[in-house]
């Protein structure tokens, strides 16, 4: 094999003008394997032909050099290394026999190095056409299972992050279930059973923000990690602590919320350095579809659980679940793309490519945040949507009960419908959002139509409740409400990650804060309705906040990024 390099002098006098040896070299000459191709003499070779080098007669710079790269050369059809009348002519008389010995030396050895250089410098072009594409399909997978599956290194995060979410839920919804033979076996009141209900927003609320500076400072996988192992421990250790007393399981209750407050966050803070733009919605609609199933199985398993093992068993097997998660967690799951060691080169470049992976913020601009109305726009939306979401969580099974006349169980049963519909209508939203992205609509656009359907659903559902006195038509318009709901995760809930994905953290923190203060104080307020009139005026509130949020959003929000 021949370069050009070998075929030039490289100090020779020239004319008399001493000119420099060529720094780096494109590689033309290929000897053939046919012997008319070969040649006798170091003075005299046939180079292959342009398409039988490179498959085209296109002009462009031999193996991915430009025009400019020191020696390269632009190879087209017409070139004179591209002619068999215009072979290379020899070295000049002025080129001695040592310097083309050296010159030869210096190719051989560098023929290894270059070639290597080569195919890392063509998987990294071939992974930045993709992202500048915004497709990785034709990404080349070094790793054994995403060559064989096609399967991406980021889905493993989104899939650890639903299961997350999942076992949240499963670890939340069981007390709701277990506070019934609780409080039969040690004789609490009403009263006493509603502090118990509540100490869990005590510590949820204190982590909403913090789980978010964190998230930001030490990434998402440490927090997240220990997050779910700090509320599996305190699940697991409930009815040890409802032995030991009142206090005792105000305490448990209150370090599972902590725990429970910074996964969202901190899940948040993932999913925007792992997740590119054009899958952001689907992703996150399929991490909160973790929670809507956890409620499913937590709301289904506990009762017959409860009843072949007793109470204590929901809390020992659901919090045993968590600390599982956190083993494979810790091997299988990295903060950012970075500082993943298994991920492909090619899929690295890609996500980095279409996300915001870099240095994480020494400090929290906390006047710049809470000074622009995008912000404020997210947390008055996030507490006018919760205001609604969680007066159906808490009184659903009360309201059942109480207009419709149903046992417990039949309430139970039907409660768990919503959220069946919610798991697939996130899902749905999720695509349909990514899809108009990925087709060109703005993204602006994209979150005030899902973020409208999420606030004006819901409220059209809620007002024929008014009107509805059969079984069948209520849960029909509690699935409407919440299925239509869930669209709010491809617009409110994604819109964190759009405006500032350095801070999405923190800005999850905030506006979630709002959002369990409107729980708190929407599960209070309509104790309140309900003492002094009817159901009406619990839904009228809710609807009155839906259509207030739907306004400020669509005037204030958008999907571009606001902060670097």
């Amino acid at each position: 094999m021949q370069t050009v390099s070998s075929l030039a002098p490289s100090a020779a006098a020239i004319g008399g003008v001493q000119r420099p040896a060529p720094v780096a070299v494109c590689r033309v000459w290929q000897q053939h394997g046919s012997s008319s191709s070969r040649s006798s003499s170091s003075n005299s070779s046939s180079p292959m032909s342009a398409s039988t080098s490179f498959g085209t007669s296109s002009s462009r710079p031999v193996n991915g050099c430009s025009s400019t790269c020191g020696g390269g050369t632009w190879v087209t059809p017409s070139s004179p290394i591209h002619s068999r009348s215009h072979a290379p002519a020899a070295l000049p008389p002025a080129a001695s026999a040592s310097q083309q010995q050296h010159s030869a030396h210096l190719t051989g050895q560098q023929q290894q190095p270059r070639r290597r250089r080569r195919r890392g410098e063509d998987a990294v072009a071939r992974a930045t056409f993709a992202a500048n594409a915004g497709d990785d399909d034709a990404l080349d997978r070094s790793g054994f299972v995403e060559g064989i599956t096609g399967w991406r290194r980021r889905w493993t995060v989104v899939l650890l992050c639903f299961v997350a979410f999942m076992l949240c839920n499963m670890d939340r919804v069981n007390m709701s279930v277990a506070i019934l033979p609780m409080s039969q076996q040690y004789e609490w009141s009403s009263k006493t059973v509603g502090l118990v209900q509540s100490s869990f927003f005590w510590g949820y609320l204190l982590t909403q923000v913090l789980g978010g500076i964190w998230a930001d400072r030490f990434g998402g996988k440490l927090v997240l990690g220990i997050g779910v192992l700090w509320w599996s421990l305190a699940t697991a250790l409930t009815p040890v602590a409802a032995s030991l007393g009142l206090p005792a399981l105000l305490v448990a209750r209150c370090l599972m919320g902590i725990g429970e407050g910074v996964a969202m966050p901190a899940m948040n803070n993932m999913l925007s350095k792992w997740v590119p733009v054009p899958e952001r919605s689907r992703s996150l609609a399929l991490v909160y579809t973790g929670m809507f199933v956890g409620s499913i199985l937590g709301l289904g398993l506990s009762p017959h659980m409860i009843a072949a093992l007793g109470w204590p068993s929901v809390f020992y097997i659901f919090g045993s679940f968590g600390i599982v998660w956190f083993g494979v967690w810790r091997v299988l799951a990295a903060s950012t793309p970075r500082d993943d060691p298994d991920i492909s080169k090619e899929e690295k470049t890609y996500i980095l490519a279409n996300t915001s992976s870099g240095s994480k913020p020494r400090s929290i601009p906390w006047g710049k945040l809470l000074s622009r109305k995008e912000v404020w726009a997210i947390i008055v939306c996030h507490f006018c949507h919760n205001w609604g979401v969680f007066i159906l969580l808490t009184w659903m099974p009360t309201y059942y009960n109480q207009v419709l006349g149903l046992d417990i169980m039949s309430s139970g049963l039907f409660s768990v419908l919503p959220w069946v519909t919610m798991s697939v209508t996130a899902n749905f939203g999720g695509w349909l959002a990514d899809t108009m992205v990925s087709r060109g609509v703005a993204v602006t656009t994209v979150r005030k139509v899902m973020q409208s359907v999420g606030f004006l659903g819901p409220a059209f559902f809620l007002s024929q409740l008014n009107h509805v006195t059969s079984a069948a038509g209520a849960v029909a318009c509690m699935m409407g409400a919440q299925g239509l709901d869930a669209f709010s995760q491809s617009g409110l809930y994604s819109n964190h990650q759009d405006i500032g994905p350095k801070y999405a953290g923190v800005l999850l923190g905030l506006s979630n804060t709002a959002g369990v203060l409107a729980g708190v104080l929407g599960s209070l307020a309509t104790g309140h309705i309900l003492a002094h009139g009817t159901w009406s005026d619990v839904w009228n509130v809710a609807i009155a906040l839906y259509l207030v949020g739907m306004v400020i959003w669509n005037l204030f929000s958008t999907g571009e990024r606001i902060f670097d």
